[in-house]
């Protein structure tokens, strides 16, 4: 898979996971790898960098959580701006994705 393709796409892709559930790092690499046949996979070290940035912009926030004496683990969670980004995003992507479609429909 053509990885600048994949950056294009890696806050949409971490926003509609969020926007079912709080997941931790780790979680987040083994789920798009599962739900894509392995098509997408991620390592943590570039994951990373985009949630640290969802959470500086404000569209995720951060949580540790793990009982006492226990190894934490920090769970990200969509917020209300992550949710309307999010929205954005989708409605984005269905145009580029209808439009590119259409291009190489016409390409021999």
């Amino acid at each position: 898979m053509d990885n600048e393709l994949i950056k294009g796409t890696l806050s949409l892709i971490i926003l509609s996971l969020l926007s079912r559930r709080a997941m931790y790092g780790y979680e987040i690499v083994a789920t798009v790898k599962e739900e894509t046949d392995g098509v997408l996979e991620w390592k943590a070290g570039s994951l990373y960098p985009s949630l640290h940035k969802l959470e500086k912009d404000g569209m995720i926030r951060g949580e540790w959580q793990g009982e006492p004496d226990t190894r934490q683990r920090k769970y990200y969670h969509v917020t209300k701006a992550g949710r309307a980004a999010l929205g954005e995003k989708k409605e984005s992507w269905s145009q580029l994705t209808t439009a590119i479609a259409q291009l190489m429909g016409k390409s021999k």
